[in-house]
Formats: structure tokens, C-alpha cells, sequence
């Protein structure tokens, strides 16, 4: 069983039961900036076909400038980056919008969670807006549990 310090694989993947339970997105993952990269996916969504190169470009903290010019890719799904606060105090969140017709096209929310970031794609309809607001609510509570599970230790 992979651990990120004290949490487990299968606490990730609870993670992700929970937001898809929002009703909000229709695909979720946990991702890390090192080894294993992906921690936790939706089983049936794309996001599980994350590369180790496509999380490094979007981790990376150098040359952030370039994403918004170039766009990036999740899971051979090119994405145009909408607004970049993943690495400000306080925010730590980036929005995206999947490339294609307005109609087609999904938001995408990344939200940092101590050393690990939680990816979510919103429903067709969803906009990135509400989408980012519940992530960012989830990784407060996330954030939390890791915080009082590792006060037990």
C-alpha cells in the first residue's frame, strides 16, 4: 500500500468517492509531484490516464507563464488555462477549461492539499467557478482530517 505519510491509498480514494458525490464533477484525482505521481482516481473517468510528464508540466513552479500561452494537457485532454493561483498563499488553485466547443468544453479545478493536489473535472454544464469554490471547501476538509490524523500519531 502506497502512503503519503500517514494516508493511505484508500483514504485518497475516498477522497475522490466524496467529491464525485458532490454531484458537481464527473472526474476526480489526486496527484503528487513525486513518485507514485497519481495517488487516487475515479476508476471510470480519464483522469487515471494522467502521464508522469503532464503532472510535472503542471506542478512544475518554473515557466508557469508558458502554460497560459501553450495550454496544457491532462490525460491526452488539451486544456487552456484559465486562471493560475496554484502556487499564491491563501488560494492555491488553478482553473482550466477543456479545449473544444463551448458546448463540449468542461471545467477543470486543481487545488493544492499540503504536498498533494486534487484535480476535478466539472459536469458538462458545470461552470469553473462554483467547481473551484467546492474544491477549494473539499481541500479545507481534507486538509483538516490530515491535520487531526496526525495529532493522533
Amino acid at each position: 500500500m502506497q502512503c503519503i505519510g500517514d494516508i493511505s491509498e484508500e483514504v485518497w480514494q475516498d477522497c475522490i468517492t466524496l467529491f464525485l458525490q458532490t454531484g458537481m464533477c464527473c472526474d476526480a484525482a489526486i496527484i503528487t509531484n513525486s513518485p507514485p505521481w497519481l495517488l487516487a482516481s475515479y476508476p471510470e473517468g480519464n483522469l487515471f490516464q494522467l502521464t508522469q510528464e503532464e503532472i510535472q508540466i503542471l506542478l512544475a513552479r518554473e515557466g508557469r507563464e508558458k502554460l497560459f500561452l501553450q495550454g496544457i494537457t491532462f490525460a491526452g485532454t488539451k486544456c487552456l488555462l484559465i486562471r493560475d493561483n496554484l502556487y499564491t498563499e491563501g488560494n492555491n488553485t488553478m482553473d482550466l477549461r477543456t479545449k473544444g466547443q463551448s458546448r463540449s468544453s468542461q471545467a477543470v479545478t486543481v487545488v493544492q492539499i499540503e504536498s498533494v493536489y486534487l484535480v476535478v473535472m466539472g459536469q458538462k454544464g458545470t461552470e469553473g467557478g462554483p467547481l473551484n469554490l467546492k474544491a477549494f471547501e473539499m481541500a479545507g476538509y481534507i486538509r483538516e482530517a490530515i491535520h487531526q490524523r496526525m495529532a493522533h500519531f
